[in-house]
C-alpha cells in the first residue's frame, strides 16, 4: 500500500496549532512566536514533512522561481554561467526553473510555460526578445534581465561584458605586436555582442589607417569557426592574425589551421573571446578576452531583485570590463 504523503494538517494536529499557523512557520517575515515555531518545526521533522514550494507560493503570491532561458548550451561559456545562476540564486532562496530555448527568438510556448509556473523575474542569455515578448513578460508582472546582449530602446536591464572596448583593446593589441593582415570571425550580426566587439575591433584598426578587413560569420560554433577560418584562407593567403568573436569559434578556427599544416602562431595569430576552461588545454594555449562571469552574473541577480521588489523600473544596461589573457596563440611579430 502506498504510503500516505504527511500533509500541513497532520503538522497542524501534531503540534496543537491551526493549519495558518504551520504556513506561516515556513514562510519568511511571517508573524509567529518562537515558542509555537518551535513546536510546530519540531512536530514537521518527527513526521517528515517537507512544504509544497508551489502551494506555498499561491499563498503568500511568491513563486520564489527565477526562469533562465538559454540557447546556446553547446557554447562553453554557457554552462559555466548557468552554474553560477544556480548556486547564486540557491543562496538567496530562489530555485531556477531552466528552459533550452530551440530558436534565435524566444517563442510564445516558452514565455507561456515561465507565466505559468509564476516565475517572478527571467534571466534571458542568447536568446532574442521580441517587442511583443517583452509586453507579455510586462503584462504578467514578470521583470526581465538579459545577459551578455542587450537590445537599445528596450524595456528590459541588461548585463553586459564592455564587448566594444573589449574589440577595440584586442585590434590595438594586434596591430602593436605587429600584426598588419587581420582578419574577423563574427558571431551571428543581429546581436548587440557581435556588433560591438566588431565596431571595437574595426575602430582599433581604423586609427591606424587600415579601413577594412575580411570578415566570415562563425556562428559562435565550433563548425562555424572551422568553415569561416577556411573561407578566411581561400579568399586571403596572406591573413596573419584572426581575431574570432568568441572562444569555441576560435577553437574551430584553430583546428581547421592545425589541418591546412598552417603553425599557430608562427604562420598565423589566434585571438579568442570568453576565456573558457578550454582555452587553458595545452592542445589550444588560446590568448583570449576574458569575460567577468561572476561580476555579470551578480550584477544581474541583484538587478532582476531590484526589479522585482519594485526598487527600481528604469531599464538600465551595465557593461562590466574584462580583461585580456596571454597564452601561446599570438605571436610578437615586431
Amino acid at each position: 500500500m502506498k504510503n500516505k504523503k504527511v500533509t500541513a494538517m497532520d503538522v497542524a494536529r501534531l503540534a496543537g496549532v491551526s493549519q495558518s499557523s504551520v504556513s506561516r512557520a515556513f514562510s519568511e517575515n511571517s508573524s509567529i512566536s518562537s515558542k509555537k515555531k518551535k513546536l510546530i518545526l519540531e512536530a514537521a521533522e518527527q513526521l517528515g514533512y517537507q512544504p509544497n514550494a508551489i502551494a506555498r507560493g499561491l499563498i503568500t503570491n511568491q513563486s520564489r522561481i527565477i526562469g533562465i532561458v538559454m540557447r546556446n548550451i553547446q557554447n562553453p561559456f554557457y554552462p559555466e554561467v548557468l552554474d553560477k545562476f544556480y548556486s547564486r540564486l540557491a543562496e538567496k532562496g530562489y530555485q531556477v526553473m531552466f528552459i533550452n530555448s530551440q530558436n534565435n527568438e524566444i517563442q510564445e510556448d516558452e514565455v507561456s510555460h515561465l507565466i505559468e509556473y509564476s516565475v517572478e523575474g527571467a534571466i534571458i542569455t542568447d536568446a532574442l526578445l521580441t517587442s511583443s515578448t517583452v509586453e507579455k513578460f510586462t503584462r504578467n508582472g514578470i521583470s526581465v534581465v538579459l545577459f551578455n546582449r542587450y537590445v537599445y530602446d528596450s524595456l528590459s536591464s541588461a548585463v553586459v561584458c564592455d564587448n566594444f572596448a573589449a574589440g577595440k583593446k584586442i585590434g590595438h593589441y594586434l596591430l602593436e605586436k605587429g600584426h598588419e593582415n587581420l582578419a574577423f570571425i563574427s558571431g551571428p550580426m543581429n546581436t548587440s555582442t557581435t556588433v560591438d566587439r566588431k565596431n571595437g575591433f574595426q575602430e582599433a584598426l581604423a586609427e591606424q589607417g587600415i579601413s577594412s578587413f575580411l570578415t566570415e560569420n562563425g556562428h559562435y560554433s565550433y563548425e562555424g569557426g572551422f568553415a569561416a577560418a577556411q573561407r578566411l584562407l581561400e579568399r586571403d593567403k596572406k591573413i596573419d592574425a584572426i581575431f574570432c568573436a568568441n572562444d569555441i569559434s576560435a577553437f574551430g578556427a584553430m583546428d581547421y589551421l592545425k589541418k591546412q599544416g598552417i603553425k599557430i602562431p608562427e604562420d598565423v595569430s589566434i585571438i579568442g573571446f570568453d576565456n573558457v576552461a578550454m582555452a587553458d588545454w595545452s592542445s589550444y594555449d588560446l590568448t583570449t578576452w576574458h569575460q567577468p562571469i561572476d561580476e555579470m552574473v551578480d550584477y544581474s541577480i541583484n538587478l532582476l531583485l531590484e526589479h522585482i521588489n519594485g526598487e527600481t523600473d528604469a531599464p538600465e544596461i551595465q557593461r562590466i570590463e574584462g580583461h585580456l589573457v596571454e597564452r601561446g596563440s599570438v605571436k610578437d611579430r615586431r
